[in-house]
């Protein structure tokens, strides 16, 4: 189960990038329409862009920036993978830096995406992008966590000794979800209990990465629409193709009277289409949502700076402080997300598994 969902997620990869293209084009271009409207001299004046700091920390890129040093951005490039006009095509995305153009191929300045001079559309990208580095690093470092606490479990009796180390950190997490399996689906609960403990885990590594401002943190991994689709597309096939008789029964021959039987078919089948759908945007919305606001923190120092000393003091320390408070919070939030979404897929599993009485 852990290798299919691993598997999933790496497909998933060339769609990525067209979601998170179109949700965050439309984000940018409600700011940018908020700021053309806007006519006060404050606005004016303003010499940062705003949004653009913004989607250029919560969006997709070819290099993994870092920091600044002495006015020069110091960026980790990443392997650029494309079939062009011209075959296939292997290189460092620092050929493309600075707006370059490297055989026939360069980045939209607009849109952050390769695209081909000959034909003026994207190529097929499988590149080894910023977000796919990140799944990499975060998949590898699960996988560390689990075989580490597995191989503390094989050298001690667990009856006998109390767990220590990064099994003591574990074990609470696995027992919690394991316990939240027996009590959602039953009696056959450990067959999907695995797979429970894994989403939950990859889903709350990753939600604390996106946190660290640092590397390899940083990446809006949960907060891609593609990722979040794949992890409640896992559910949403979990739940249909090991559902019961009785649950298919349910939903297309529900014991309802004469008169709803043309229309509960159609209101089961659009619930449980629905399912997926609102697993993928509440882990998606809520992890998005919570860089946006802690940027946005970030960012009021550098818009009150040319105001004065007084009021950049005042205002700094307000933000500081804000933004400390939205990280502990988004500390919380990352949790909730990972359990929430833990327990409805058991949830959903569950009534999929339930028998007829």
């Amino acid at each position: 189960m852990m290798l299919a969902l691993l598997i999933s997620l790496f497909l998933a990869l060339p769609s990525m990038a067209m979601a998170e293209e179109a949700s965050i084009e439309g984000a940018s271009s409600f700011f940018s329409a908020n700021e053309m409207d806007a006519s006060s001299p404050v606005v004016e004046a303003e010499e940062i862009d705003v949004p653009e700091i913004i989607f250029s920390h919560i969006g997709d890129e070819y290099e993994w920036h870092l920091l600044e040093w002495k006015g020069e951005p110091i960026a980790i490039p990443l392997p650029v993978i494309v079939k062009s006009s011209t075959g296939w095509q292997v290189f460092s995305s620092e050929r493309l830096s600075h707006g370059e153009h490297y055989r026939g191929l360069y980045i939209d300045p607009e849109k952050g995406k390769i695209l081909d001079e000959a034909t003026g559309r994207r190529p097929l990208d499988l590149s080894i992008t910023k977000n796919v580095l990140a799944l990499m690093f975060s998949t590898l470092l699960l996988l560390v966590v689990v075989l580490c606490t597995a191989r503390w479990y094989r050298r001690h009796d667990a009856l006998k000794e109390a767990p220590s180390g990064l099994a003591a950190f574990v074990e609470p997490l696995i027992v919690m979800v394991h316990n939240m399996a027996r009590e959602n689906i039953g009696e056959d609960y450990r067959k999907y209990s695995p797979y429970l403990c894994m989403a939950f885990l990859w889903i709350l590594f990753n939600n604390f990465l996106g946190i660290l401002p640092f590397f390899p943190g940083g990446a809006n991994l949960t907060g891609n629409i593609a990722i979040t689709l794949v992890l409640a597309l896992c559910t949403f096939f979990t739940v249909n193709l090991t559902g019961t008789k009785h649950y298919y029964k349910e939903i297309f021959a529900p014991e309802v009277p004469g008169f709803l039987k043309p229309i509960m078919p159609v209101i089961e089948v659009f619930s449980a289409l629905m399912k997926p759908v609102s697993l993928t945007i509440r882990l998606f919305a809520n992890m998005l949502a919570g860089h946006i606001m802690i940027l946005s923190m970030v960012c009021i120092i550098f818009i009150v700076a040319k105001y004065g000393p007084l009021l950049l003091g005042g205002m700094t320390v307000v933000s500081v402080l804000f933004g400390v408070f939205l990280d502990a919070l988004e500390c919380l939030v990352a949790f909730i997300q990972a359990y929430v979404f833990t327990m409805l897929s058991s949830i959903y599993i569950g009534l999929a598994r339930q028998k007829h009485d």
